[in-house]
Parts: structure tokens; C-alpha cells; sequence
């Protein structure tokens, strides 16, 4: 009984830390939604996608991990081996979400968003015109590559100035003063953000991976532990 009790303490907790992580996805995926879908007007719109999935994760994990607690209130053994299997295939889903997050984040997207940010700019069209403004606010930058890239504007009228987005601190006409504006291109920010988003998905991809292969060790030896208890009871 004992012994039971301690195959339980153990799996509980680790499948705490299990459901903590799978809240904390859909929390940084709701984040990263809301920045990905900004960063549509320079990079690729496929990048909100990428949130998408790191929601739909979360989301998969908290509910796998109410089941696990489930099935250790009750002792359920087939219920932990349902727990198991699917923590198996949860794994497997994350190392080529991951691979994709990879090869979305370093090649494809750091390639096309140099072109796209030109082309954005240069047009400055009024249905992106929102979103260009955003970006340089968030990321404190000013076009593409710098402050320069709006002389040569098609959208942007007023080549001897740029728009108050660019200001370090905005007011009104103050993208007329280049002593007042950033001269950071937004394209550099970008990437800067994106190489370190892609280091802490990797370290929290870890923390995860780390706690679901520890939860299935102790979801295992629950399980069997149920399993032994069973047959002692029969006999």
C-alpha cells in the first residue's frame, strides 16, 4: 500500500509539471499568434500557423494530463495505459512540430522576409499600412533596412520625412526630425526576435520533452504497480 501511495505521489507530480507545461504552450501560443499575425505584412502568413499549433498542443496535453490524474484518483490501469500511449505519440508530434518550427523560423523565413519587408515598404499600402506601423513600434525600427528606405516609397508622400512610428518617442510630425527617429531596419529586429523566440521554444521544447519521458516512467511503474495489486487482491 505503501508503496502504491509513492508510485502515485511520484506520477501526480510529475504530471502536474505535465499540465503546468501543456498551459504554458497555449499561453505562448496566444502570444505568438498575436505578433505572428502582425509580422504577416513582412514575413509569411504561415507563421500564425506555427502559434496555431503550438495552441493545439497545449491544449492536448492539459486534457491528457487531466486524464492521467483521472486514472490515478481511480486506479484505473487501462485508463494509465491509454495515459501512456498517447504521451508516446505526443512526443513524436513535437520533435516534427518542432523540425517544421525549425525550418519555418532559420531558412524560410529569414530568406523571403528580407524581399517581403522591401516590397512592403515601397508600396506602403493602405491594407498593410496598420501593420507597418505596429511592427516598427513593437520592434523599434524604422523600414526595412533603415529610415532610408521611405525616400524611395511609393505609398509614403512625404520622402523627406518618415512616418512618427519611426520616432524614439512619438508625437505628432515627429518623423520630420532625423535626430528624433531610429535607425534600425526592421528586417535586423526581426530576425534578432525570431533567433531568440526559436531559442526559448527550443529550451521549453526540452523542459517538456524531459517531463513527459520522466511522466511516462512513472505513469509505467504506476501502472504496473496497479497491475501487481490487482493479481495480490485476486489471490
Amino acid at each position: 500500500m505503501c508503496s502504491c501511495c509513492s508510485f502515485k505521489c511520484c506520477f501526480v507530480f510529475f504530471n502536474l509539471l505535465f499540465l503546468a507545461s501543456g498551459v504554458a504552450l497555449i499561453v505562448i501560443g496566444v502570444q505568438e499568434y498575436l505578433t505572428y499575425s502582425l509580422l504577416g505584412a513582412f514575413a509569411m502568413q504561415s507563421l500564425s500557423k506555427i502559434a496555431i499549433v503550438l495552441i493545439a498542443v497545449g491544449v492536448t496535453i492539459t486534457l491528457v494530463s487531466l486524464l492521467g490524474h483521472l486514472g490515478a484518483f481511480f486506479d484505473h490501469q487501462y485508463t494509465m495505459c491509454c495515459f501512456i500511449c498517447i504521451l508516446i505519440i505526443i512526443i513524436i508530434l513535437e520533435i516534427v512540430t518542432g523540425a517544421v518550427f525549425y525550418v519555418l523560423g532559420t531558412r524560410t523565413v529569414l530568406k523571403i522576409m528580407d524581399n517581403k519587408a522591401q516590397e512592403a515598404i515601397h508600396d506602403y499600402s493602405p491594407e498593410k499600412r496598420h501593420a507597418i506601423e505596429k511592427i516598427q513600434e513593437k520592434f523599434r525600427c524604422c523600414g526595412a533596412d533603415g529610415p532610408s528606405d521611405w525616400s524611395s516609397s511609393v505609398g509614403w508622400e512625404d520622402h523627406d520625412a518618415v512616418p512618427d512610428s519611426c520616432c524614439v518617442v512619438k508625437s505628432p510630425e515627429c518623423g520630420k526630425d532625423k535626430e528624433k527617429i531610429r535607425n534600425k531596419g526592421c528586417v535586423k529586429a526581426i530576425r534578432i526576435f525570431m533567433l531568440k523566440n526559436l531559442m526559448w521554444v527550443a529550451v521549453v521544447c526540452i523542459v517538456l520533452g524531459v517531463t513527459e519521458v520522466l511522466g511516462i516512467f512513472a505513469g509505467a511503474l504506476f501502472c504496473l504497480n496497479i497491475k501487481q495489486n490487482s493479481y495480490e487482491n485476486m489471490s
